[in-house]
């Protein structure tokens, strides 16, 4: 009954752009802190970016602060990941999540309740 689905993902050059789209199956979305994690091969799951139930609250990992802006649409159930000046180093698998228990905002990928199957994310020098 719960589902969170990925798009937008796809092949890049570097320094171009992608906007990430997580469509969640959630009974009372705004209830749910998000987040967005990535994973690249043979790498633990990184946190990407997160944002709170009503979205005034965000955080990002250092490595892209300043390129990716996370926000959220709780009239549609969505939420977004902008991404700007990409780099190979971006090239992973992106994954949504939804946090029912973390009180904010986390970092954390075992704060969170459910996850995207991932959408693939590839930037090419």
């Amino acid at each position: 009954q719960v589902q969170l689905v990925e798009s937008g993902g796809g092949l890049v050059q570097a320094g171009g752009s992608l906007r990430l789209s997580c469509a969640a199956s959630i009974r009372t979305f705004s209830a749910y802190a998000m987040g967005w994690f990535r994973q690249a091969p043979g790498k633990e799951r990184d946190f990407v970016a997160a944002i709170s139930r009503n979205g005034g609250t965000t955080r990002y990992a250092d490595s892209v602060k300043g390129r990716f802006t996370i926000s959220r649409d709780n009239a549609k159930n969505t939420v977004y990941l902008q991404m700007n000046s990409l780099k190979p180093e971006d090239t992973a698998v992106f994954y949504c999540a939804a946090g029912l228990r973390v009180r904010v905002v986390s970092t954390t990928p075992r704060d969170y309740d459910y996850w995207g199957q991932g959408t693939q994310v590839t930037v090419s020098s």
